[in-house]
């Protein structure tokens, strides 16, 4: 039996990272979390980030400093929630987002791993967040 258990990310300082990610999340910082490992959990899911002495940062879009990986946030108010993560450290990198409102915008944390937020269309928002349309 295989369980994902943790999504791990390097960077030079977890519990600046860690706080970062719990307020554009709205979820706690897991306690006991420290200077070489914090985390945030998501139902049995830990976002994880481990602390590592020569972080090199990625460089999204640049090959040669690939960007390893990004997390995806749909979001109901897609400026509303870019005003929010500018405000907590992001950089907006580039814009993916139509005139009819639906797309996505790629960010870079404070450490320069990138994330977007994504606005799709037909998703509807309940009290346990998006629901997705059906396939066609």
């Amino acid at each position: 039996m295989l369980r994902l258990t943790d999504f791990i990310i390097d960077c030079p300082d977890t519990i600046k990272l860690a706080d970062f990610y719990a307020a554009v999340t709205g979820r706690p910082v897991k306690a006991g979390s420290d200077e070489e490992w914090a985390g945030i959990r998501f139902g049995e899911i830990e976002l994880a980030f481990i602390r590592v002495a020569d972080y090199r940062a990625p460089q999204w879009p640049d090959g040669a400093h690939p960007k390893q990986f990004h997390l995806d946030f749909e979001v109901d108010d897609i400026e509303a929630e870019q005003r929010r993560v500018l405000t907590l450290g992001a950089t907006l990198a580039q814009d993916f987002v139509g005139p009819d409102g639906y797309g996505w915008r790629v960010y870079t944390d404070p450490v320069g791993h990138p994330f977007c937020l994504c606005r799709n269309r037909g998703v509807t928002w309940t009290d346990q967040g998006p629901v997705w349309p059906e396939p066609a």
